[in-house]
This record gives C-alpha cells, sequence and structure tokens, in this order.
C-alpha cells in the first residue's frame, strides 16, 4: 500500500516551492505555447498568418490579434494530434511524404508550382514538413477512429424508414457539396480551422489557395471542414445535400450551365457573387420519383451519410479527450491578457 505521507509531503512542499523564482520564470520570446513541453513558435503563427492575409496591416490591432489566435489554437490541436500519432508509432515515412509531394507536384510545370507555393509563403521544407504532420495525423485518425465505424443494414433500414419522404423526389436533383467564403468580418463564422476571410481581398485570396489545393489533390470534404464559412455544410464536409434543379432557376445562366454540364466527381471553377466566392462539387444526380431501400444508391447515400455523421462525433470526442490529457500553455493567449486587460 502507497505510503500517505508519499502523497501530502509534495503538496505540503508546493507552496514553498512556487515562491521561488523559477515559478516565475518568463517562457523564451519566441515561444507562442507549448504543447508537453514541445514550443509552438511566434513565427510560426505569423508565417500561417500572413499566408492568409493579401494586404498586411490593413487590419486592427485587435483583429490581429483575434486572427493570430485563432491560428494559434488550430497549430495546438494539430500538434496534439501529431504527438499521439508520435507515441502510437504513426508518424508518416519519407518515402510516403515525398510520393504525397511528387503527387501534389506532377500537375505542374516548376515554375507554376513555385508559384502555389508562393501564394502560401512556404518553401519545399515547409511543404514537406506539412505534409509529414496531415499524414500522420491522418494515420492516427483512420487508426484510431475510421476503422473502428461500421453501418449495420438495420441502422441504414431504420434511418430509410424514418426519412422515406426525402428519397421521394418531385424533380430531377443533385447531390451537390460546396466550399463557401465571404468577404464580411462575421466573428460567428465558425471552422475547425476558425478561418475566416475580413475583407474582399482576404475571400479572394483564400478561395483561390482554397482551388489550388483542391487541384493538388487535397480532399474537398476536408478542406471545406477546416476552412469554408458556411456553418451549416461545413461540420459535414461542405455537403448540401441534394438540391431541386429548379433551387436554380434565379441563378446566372453561368451558373446553371455549370450545373447542367457537370458530372459526379467533378469540382466547379470559383463562382463569385455578391460578398461571396463558392467552389461547387458534384457528388451524384438523381431523376424524379421514390427511391426504394433496394437501390444501391439509396443505400449508399445513407451509408456515407451515417458513416460521415459518426466519423464527426468520434473525431471530435477524440480530439477533446486528447486534449484533457495534454499539458498546454497558452503564452500568447496570457500576453494578451496581461497587456489588454482592464
Amino acid at each position: 500500500m502507497m505510503n500517505p505521507m508519499r502523497i501530502w509531503k509534495p503538496l505540503l512542499l508546493a507552496p514553498a516551492l512556487c515562491l521561488l523564482p523559477a515559478c516565475h520564470k518568463a517562457p523564451p520570446a519566441n515561444v507562442a505555447a507549448t504543447i508537453n513541453n514541445r514550443p509552438v513558435t511566434f513565427e510560426e503563427v505569423d508565417r500561417i498568418y500572413q499566408s492568409q492575409l493579401s494586404s498586411p496591416g490593413g487590419t486592427s490591432d485587435d483583429l490581429m490579434q483575434i486572427q493570430k489566435l485563432e491560428v494559434l489554437r488550430s497549430l495546438i490541436e494539430n500538434e496534439i494530434m501529431l504527438q499521439r500519432a508520435e507515441k502510437l508509432g504513426l508518424m508518416a515515412t519519407d518515402a510516403e511524404v515525398d510520393a504525397k509531394y511528387a503527387e501534389l507536384k506532377a500537375p505542374y510545370t516548376q515554375e507554376e508550382f513555385q508559384k502555389l507555393l508562393d501564394m502560401r509563403k512556404m518553401t519545399v521544407a515547409d511543404l514537406k514538413k506539412q505534409l509529414r504532420r496531415d499524414l500522420s495525423v491522418q494515420k492516427l485518425v483512420n487508426k484510431e477512429i475510421t476503422s473502428k465505424i461500421s453501418i449495420t443494414d438495420r441502422e441504414i433500414a431504420e434511418f430509410y424508414a424514418a426519412n422515406r419522404a426525402s428519397f421521394n423526389r418531385a424533380e430531377p436533383a443533385v447531390h451537390l457539396a460546396q466550399i463557401l467564403v465571404t468577404s464580411s468580418p462575421d466573428a460567428s463564422v465558425r471552422n475547425l480551422k476558425n478561418d475566416k476571410a475580413q475583407n474582399d481581398d482576404q475571400a479572394k485570396k483564400k478561395i483561390q489557395n482554397l482551388e489550388a489545393r483542391i487541384r493538388q489533390g487535397e480532399d474537398f470534404a476536408m478542406l471545406a471542414e477546416n476552412y469554408s464559412e458556411d456553418a451549416n455544410s461545413s461540420p459535414n464536409g461542405g455537403d448540401l445535400g441534394f438540391v431541386p434543379l429548379s433551387a436554380f432557376d434565379g441563378s446566372s445562366p453561368e451558373v446553371r450551365k455549370l450545373i447542367a454540364t457537370m458530372q459526379p466527381g467533378q469540382v466547379s471553377p470559383i463562382i463569385p457573387s455578391q460578398q461571396a466566392f463558392r467552389i461547387l462539387k458534384i457528388i451524384s444526380r438523381e431523376p424524379a420519383g421514390q427511391r426504394d431501400l433496394n437501390d444501391p444508391r439509396v443505400q449508399q447515400t445513407i451509408r456515407e451519410g451515417l458513416l460521415s455523421r459518426k466519423d464527426q462525433l468520434l473525431r471530435n470526442a477524440y480530439y477533446e479527450t486528447a486534449r484533457n490529457e495534454a499539458s498546454v500553455v497558452n503564452y500568447f493567449a496570457k500576453k494578451i491578457l496581461d497587456t489588454k486587460a482592464p
């Protein structure tokens, strides 16, 4: 049995120890936060922040601080998951990183690819470092979450019974997903990266950046979850569900033509509208009429929807658990409180 004094002695000594100068030692000047004593530097925060801006210095100091705090929060979340992947031996190998890099680079000339890197204010080394992090976290998610999700035939049948009317189409419809970026500085907009354009220039640059990443082969749904500014669809990977074709009657001729001609799996170019930009993806097309449960497309649609819902729930719960077990110190947030609070 553990000796009770072994527990109480450190507790009794703790107040005295915290009077020592070391307890109040300031963090290194370049450290914005630590996660299990591993630092995130202000240089990292600034680089990502600058890559999201089109006109540095054009925002107020308070707004800049808000945006940098959101960048730091995203870096902290990523580092927590990366350390979990590292602990479980799931770090991406050099071969996996090189293969992904070659895949991203393949559609472009050297000059075109360099322009894309410049747009994101990255070097090749930066990109490979980011790829290693992303691939490692994805391996973690696949092993710890995705591989453990299963959807039963009973769940599919129960969903269909509860939502049968939604599978009766009065007219042809198209299953759409979107990435939306707006120029209005709305602080209530939320996505996984808490990333929000604040003006027209930022919105245009952000949507161009996202389009480039889609063309490079990055997953549309993941980018929508991380960056889309539509609060209703971004948690579902941008999924808008089935939209009747008549819903586009008031759209511009260009949009109606796109919707009419794009094939399942295709992604649209950037679609500008008033104070907003969109990128659309056609998932599938459906004719009018009631679709039965024995229709493979119905089962696939339900299965994918249930998988996405469970995956999102488990990802959120997994991260929160990992966050609870991590030791995080946000020096940047503390610095802001110390200097801004009355």
